[in-house]
């Protein structure tokens, strides 16, 4: 088909036209090499395991994007809390604050889709730069250009990635936004792990307190027999060096026939650790005290293997050691009286029996007459349900109040 002349300018000046768009657009990035992205993957994945979290890979990022600070807040602030944020890039601990404090409340840039990657300009157009935000928080602190994704989980989980250049940097390409846009699945299963990894390690603590509070220490060995961790129970059962001490990765037992006994108390146990479906190997045994005093109790329990584990250097076998003239620390009045409903005589008598007191004997402490104390004792049993001396003080040995 012949193209008239009239057509065929105006073929030209829509070619020109595409010209001086493609022309004026600002030149994309260079490819990233892959070693770099495999390295800010590790690091991704590596960051639950660091302190700060994720420190390592918002350097990489930064760097790799030119940008002048990358940010990622693991728990966004608020009117209740301060949140928490890694920064990198030059800050100050007053520039940080006043986004904790005050800004974060006039910060446009949340509540961002999942999964994409925008710019101010995107989501606000050019009138953001006259926004108090950009003049009285961001301007100050040099940021010009700024980009950003959230990252949402079913676990209620909101973290926001912030990363920005300078007034005289060139604007965040297509090219640069991929690459944020790439690493945000990532990210978030780093951030479900980190998530998991913090539940498992309050738990850890949770009872690793109890444990302490009630005076039983632990000693834990891998599979290799070397020893993992001791609690400060165990550390200062050990210290003692009154018939058992710790040198390098072993117990070691005064006495000869129980330090065999010991020996192969841990040997046992260290083989019955690969059955993963029985239940683990338990012997017990005392430790002769060269002072005299009461003997120590000793508990040594196999931790069969889990179903999928594969490290020898997970806990295999705890020893457990009981000092039975150590002296646990008193709960308070306050705690007794609110668990059992007592006045504050009644919880200082109550205590002072669990103590081992006669009644004459905490009479005479609490500075009543033993009437006064029977009185007391009487209104105790009716509180408690319990009719004897011995079964209230079984009671509150047993109940809660160890753990407090």
């Amino acid at each position: 088909m012949a193209v008239s002349a009239e057509q065929m300018s105006g073929l030209r000046s829509v070619a020109a036209n595409k010209r001086a768009v493609i022309g004026s657009r600002p030149r994309s990035s260079e490819p990233v090499p892959l070693d770099q992205i495999d390295q800010l993957l590790g690091a991704i994945y590596d960051g639950p395991t660091e302190s700060p979290p994720w420190q390592t890979a918002m350097m990489k990022l930064r760097d790799m994007l030119r940008a002048a600070h990358v940010t990622l807040m693991l728990r966004p602030p608020s009117s209740d809390s301060t949140g928490i944020m890694i920064n990198t890039g030059p800050t100050t601990a007053q520039g940080v604050e006043s986004y904790e404090t005050h800004f974060f409340a006039a910060d446009p840039f949340v509540r961002l889709a999942e999964g994409d990657v925008f710019s101010a300009e995107e989501l606000i157009g050019p009138q953001w730069m006259q926004s108090q935000y950009f003049h009285e928080f961001l301007e100050p602190i040099g940021v010009r250009h700024l980009i950003g994704a959230d990252i949402y989980t079913k676990d209620g989980i909101e973290c926001r990635l912030r990363i920005t250049r300078g007034p005289d940097a060139a604007p965040f390409s297509a090219e640069d936004k991929s690459l944020v846009r790439l690493l945000l699945p990532h990210l978030k299963r780093a951030i479900q792990l980190h998530a998991r990894l913090d539940f498992l390690e309050c738990e850890r603590a949770l009872f690793a307190g109890t444990v302490n509070r009630m005076l039983l220490g632990m000693v834990s060995f891998d599979q290799n027999g070397n020893i993992v961790e001791t609690n400060q129970e165990a550390r200062r059962i050990l210290a003692e060096r009154d018939g058992i001490w710790l040198s390098g990765n072993n117990l070691c037992i005064e006495s000869s026939q129980e330090s065999r006994d010991l020996q192969r108390m841990l040997r046992t146990a260290l083989a019955g650790t690969g059955d993963a479906e029985g239940p683990g190997v338990v012997e017990a045994m005392a430790v002769t005290r060269p002072s005299g005093r009461a003997k120590l109790g000793i508990l040594v329990r196999a931790i069969p293997l889990g179903r999928w584990s594969e490290s020898k250097l997970r806990p295999a076998v705890a020893v457990f050691l009981r000092d039975p003239e150590a002296n646990a620390a008193q709960p308070s009045q306050e705690l007794v009286r609110r668990l059992f409903g007592l006045t504050r005589m009644e919880a200082s008598l109550a205590l002072l029996l669990t103590e081992g007191y006669t009644l004459d004997e905490a009479a005479e402490k609490m500075s009543v007459r033993r009437n006064t104390a029977r009185t007391h004792l009487r209104s105790i049993f009716c509180k408690t349900g319990v009719t004897r001396q011995t079964m209230l003080v079984r009671l509150l040995l047993n109940s809660v109040l160890s753990l407090g």
